[in-house]
């Protein structure tokens, strides 16, 4: 078997990458390294290939892609100030890019695509836990990228007759995540006060819930759409629950400061995720208390990470209250 990981030193393509090899498959790696770390492949470059390219860009990276089995599309401009601040670049990459690699499937010998898509589509919902049939309401520039790459993905399924799937992540959390100097995911913020010994900076009162779900099962599930044979389908990945902010600030322990809340974050996260269960007999293993305890063992990772304070928050997001604020919606 031949494996495509776009995105492949990043978060979930490096433990994508692990995967694919314990699993015998000979794999490339197409990344730009705008995000992804050549760290984070040390246990698999020597066996694998890697490409650096802008798949923004055609260009001779796409025959890469012709002698494929499975491709896995998860590169992408991922964080919600950013994406405000500079909409050019997120639709260059989320738009552009997942056109371009699904014009180079074309080309291909029928592989497979997955599309790492994102619940960031559903906005703020009307339902929890929410279903793959929810309005989807973009609140951001990077959610709207990620909701029409998803649905190019779609269409080249329904015209081309692509073998493709997509899954829309919640809350993706575990060992390689981000650490650049963007303000964004929780779980990054929280382990770098922690090593640094400064309190957690806690989004308004900190109740709101989220489906914390861990990185090893983000990777089952993307290898289980790919062994399935559905297509053109759309599926929930998460973990079946969800967690407070307060309750993993008293599971990962230590002192917390409240911050104002932002405007076009929901209260709740929670997939529904019956399809995936009853269609690809898929569902997450990792509690949150287990994937917290991993992650406090290999929280060294994180040493180098910005450590952000109530001040530093306010000067990174002060385009987010600006944009998204109530007046502007």
């Amino acid at each position: 078997m031949k494996s495509i990981v776009t995105g492949g030193a990043g978060f979930i393509g490096s433990h994508l990458v692990d995967e694919l090899l314990a699993l015998g498959h000979e794999v490339k790696v197409l990344d730009n390294f705008s995000t992804g770390r050549l760290e984070n492949l040390r246990n698999s470059q020597k066996q694998i290939s890697v490409i650096e390219c802008n798949l923004a860009k055609a260009g001779n990276w796409m025959s890469e892609l012709v002698d494929a089995d499975w491709i896995f599309h998860l590169a992408a401009l991922a964080d919600i100030v950013p994406s405000i601040t500079d909409p050019d670049a997120y639709f260059r990459s989320n738009v552009d890019g997942t056109y371009n690699v699904l014009r180079a499937c074309q080309k291909a010998n029928n592989p497979r695509l997955v599309y790492a898509a994102s619940s960031s589509c559903y906005g703020i919902p009307d339902v929890y836990p929410t279903p793959e049939t929810a309005e989807k309401r973009p609140q951001y520039p990077y959610a709207l990228t990620k909701f029409l790459g998803e649905q190019l993905v779609l269409h080249w399924a329904q015209v081309y007759k692509l073998a493709a799937t997509s899954l829309r992540f919640f809350n993706v959390y575990g060992p390689r995540s981000r650490t650049s100097g963007t303000y964004g995911a929780v779980f990054g913020v929280f382990l770098a006060q922690k090593l640094a010994g400064v309190p957690f900076t806690v989004v308004g009162d900190g109740r709101q819930t989220r489906d914390f779900t861990y990185v090893t099962d983000v990777v089952d599930a993307l290898l289980t759409a790919a062994k399935a044979g559905y297509v053109g389908r759309v599926y929930n990945v998460g973990s079946g629950a969800t967690t407070s902010v307060n309750t993993l600030v008293q599971l990962l322990g230590g002192d917390k400061v409240h911050i104002p809340k932002r405007p076009g974050e929901p209260d709740c996260t929670f997939a529904d995720t019956e399809r995936i269960r009853l269609e690809l007999n898929w569902q997450a293993k990792i509690t949150i208390e287990d994937g917290v305890k991993s992650l406090l063992k290999q929280i060294d990772y994180w040493q180098h990470a910005p450590i952000w304070t109530p001040e530093t928050i306010r000067n990174a997001t002060k385009e987010w209250f600006r944009y998204l604020g109530d007046d502007q919606v």
